[in-house]
């Protein structure tokens, strides 16, 4: 039985201006110990999605639809409120993108740190802080008991998100999320905080689920990725498998996308157009207005998701068809 099983989760936002459908019926499974990374533009829905999945969509203006999110047993969606309390934090973990905006900048890091311990597990402050301590200092922050005492805005920006790692698995989750935890990093900062997350991940044994919009960083951490635009998944496979023989055109642009895969000396390759008004309907594929082997039946008909082989699927009648 997976940890994890999503079915046709939908998620809209009511506003003045219509009614935005930023994630329309999105299905996965997350096995225990699994990676699964989540790709797309901005705005193609992947944050939403696991917002959802945890209850932390701002209702109003969002309004979950319809759909399931079974954890372990339990409909995340559908699950009192309480019930929902006392995973969130403890079983289920979440690593918010931005860690300036994430941490509390009146209370000290310390504080930030063990309040999961307090609440969950009610331990003892002085134990809780020897465990925040021990967590701090694996996850590589130098002079961690100094550090317990300091603000937010005494760390850098690599450290924030050191803190906020440390926060997330102070409880030893069985599932942790990573809303894109290096967005805002150099790139030596990067590659420490990604085998940070590999390291605990093996010494924990929990499932991951890695939100990116970057293929390059999902291709040595991920063992299965989905692809998102516009609210759908329109490609998921086994990562070998999606970055040899990838089958949809987004996809497929993606990768051209990558800066590493480009020749050296020639423009950089970007996809041209932008993403739909979701706030609209969208007729047929979404992709279609950017997609250089559309037709008139691809923008007539909404595409559904097609199984290549087993575990490699894609909405794209075309390449079904094997005529791409």
């Amino acid at each position: 039985m997976p940890l994890l099983e999503v079915t046709d989760l939908r998620t809209s936002f009511h506003t003045r201006t219509g009614v935005t459908r930023a994630v329309d019926g999105v299905s996965f499974s997350l096995e225990r110990g699994e990676t699964l990374g989540i790709v797309g533009e901005s705005g193609s829905g992947k944050s939403v999605t696991c917002y959802s999945i945890l209850g932390l969509i701002p209702q109003p203006p969002g309004r979950i639809e319809g759909g399931s999110a079974v954890f372990a047993g339990t409909d995340l969606l559908r699950c009192r409120p309480e019930e929902a309390r006392a995973l969130r934090g403890k079983r289920i973990a979440m690593i918010f993108q931005d860690p300036m905006t994430s941490l509390n900048p009146y209370l000290r890091i310390g504080d930030q740190l063990i309040e999961p311990l307090l609440i969950h597990e009610r331990l003892p402050r002085e134990e809780a802080r020897r465990r925040g301590l021990a967590m701090l200092e694996a996850v590589g922050i130098n002079d961690a008991a100094r550090r317990l005492d300091l603000y937010p805005h005494e760390f850098s920006g690599g450290m924030r998100q050191r803190v906020m790692i440390a926060m997330a698995l102070i409880t030893k989750p069985e599932l942790l999320i990573a809303d894109e935890p290096t967005t805002a990093l150099d790139v030596t900062v990067q590659a420490q905080i990604l085998e940070l997350i590999r390291r605990m991940q093996r010494e924990l044994g929990m499932a991951v689920i890695f939100i990116t919009h970057d293929l390059g960083v999902v291709s040595g951490l991920c063992d299965r990725v989905q692809v998102m635009y516009a609210g759908r998944i329109v490609e998921t496979a086994d990562t070998r498998t999606l970055f040899h023989a990838p089958r949809h055109p987004y996809t497929r642009a993606l990768q051209r996308s990558i800066p590493a895969l480009q020749a050296k000396g020639a423009t950089l390759y970007t996809i041209p157009g932008l993403p739909p008004d979701l706030s609209r309907p969208v007729p047929g594929c979404a992709f279609a207005p950017r997609c250089e082997h559309a037709t008139d039946a691809c923008r007539a008909e909404r595409p559904a998701l097609q199984a290549l082989a087993p575990g490699h699927l894609h909405a794209c009648p075309r390449a079904h068809a094997s005529e791409l």
